[in-house]
């Protein structure tokens, strides 16, 4: 699979679930919250995010194993904007974890690689790879098997 992907799937942009509750998440139950240039109240907001979904017409829905969906991302962007697809724009799943602190005011030091994750910027995810057809469900033990999810817009 592509950069490492476990799976993939083309799907319509106007797919992708978007909602105000899902950066709530973040502010109340994530301890990445505000730690990062690609974490709310950072990121842009559920509505900016479907404006922007909306301006695109193909995006590719991909999993991956753990702590690598927004490398994943950023590589299957860069590959893609190479091959002439210019607005292509990759999202991965959680916190930064590229610098042990966030330069924040001084800018990301490594804007190539970091990604917001989907959940960062109100994306929906369970419901967004549920509708894809991917298996995801709510882990409630460390048994349980996890699903880690990214996205790639392309026009």
């Amino acid at each position: 699979m592509a950069a490492g992907a476990l799976g993939a799937k083309r799907i319509s942009p106007a797919a992708v679930h978007t909602a105000n509750w899902v950066r709530w998440k973040c502010q109340f139950g994530c301890d990445g919250f505000g730690s990062s240039l690609v974490c709310p109240p950072h990121t842009p907001t559920p509505d900016q995010t479907r404006r922007m979904l909306d301006e695109y017409r193909r995006a590719v829905l991909f999993e991956a194993p753990l702590r690598q969906a927004k490398r994943i991302a950023a590589a299957l962007e860069r590959e893609l904007f190479l091959a002439g697809y210019y607005k292509a724009l990759g999202l991965g799943a959680g916190p930064c974890r590229l610098c042990p602190t966030c330069a924040m005011e001084a800018g990301c030091r490594h804007a190539e690689q970091a990604r917001p994750a989907m959940e960062a910027v109100g994306i929906d995810v369970y419901a967004t790879a549920r509708g894809a057809g991917f298996t995801i469900d709510v882990v409630r033990s460390h048994a349980d098997p996890q699903h880690y999810f990214g996205l790639v817009l392309i026009e």
